[in-house]
């Protein structure tokens, strides 16, 4: 099996000052243009998942209401995965260029989760028109800007 290097540009930060990314200083210039962006892409770690019973998990048992009893590891947004390896579109709030601070208005991590990766939402790349999913999810909110004021307690079996 190939084996990879994967080294973290940065944390997560939640606390009383609110949510932020902030990168560690050698990956700052990489913020250079970032402006004009209300949406990134980021690519963070599953760090407290990250041991031998999670990445060998491949079948769930569903945490949604509605949906088979089981599923596949790679139909879930589990942290419970062979990489633990997360993707969350979140809205920029704004930039600190100068101490490499993104603010965001949520992330579904925890404080001091390290991050992978950022990428600028692009429509033409990253949103999907007429998106299919299965019909157990298909109540389920169609962008993130609602999914906020979405009941999800409909939707989770805890």
């Amino acid at each position: 099996m190939e084996q990879f290097t994967v080294k973290s540009i940065g944390r997560v930060c939640s606390d009383d000052r609110g949510m932020r990314l902030e990168l560690e200083n050698e990956f700052i210039p990489a913020l250079r243009n970032m402006e004009g962006f209300g949406y990134i892409n980021v690519l963070w770690w599953f760090n407290q998942s990250d041991n031998s019973d999670s990445r060998s998990k491949l079948i769930e048992k569903s945490p949604y209401k509605g949906s088979p009893n089981t599923l596949g590891t790679f139909a879930t947004r589990s942290p419970e995965r062979p990489n633990p390896i997360a993707l969350t579109c979140v809205y920029v709030t704004h930039i600190n260029y100068e101490n490499g601070i993104i603010g965001i208005a949520f992330i579904d991590a925890e404080d001091g989760t390290p991050i992978l990766d950022i990428k600028p939402y692009t429509p033409s790349f990253d949103r999907v028109e007429q998106p299919i999913v299965p019909p157990w999810c298909t109540n389920w909110p169609n962008n993130v800007e609602t999914s906020g004021d979405f009941d999800w307690s409909t939707v989770f079996k805890f």
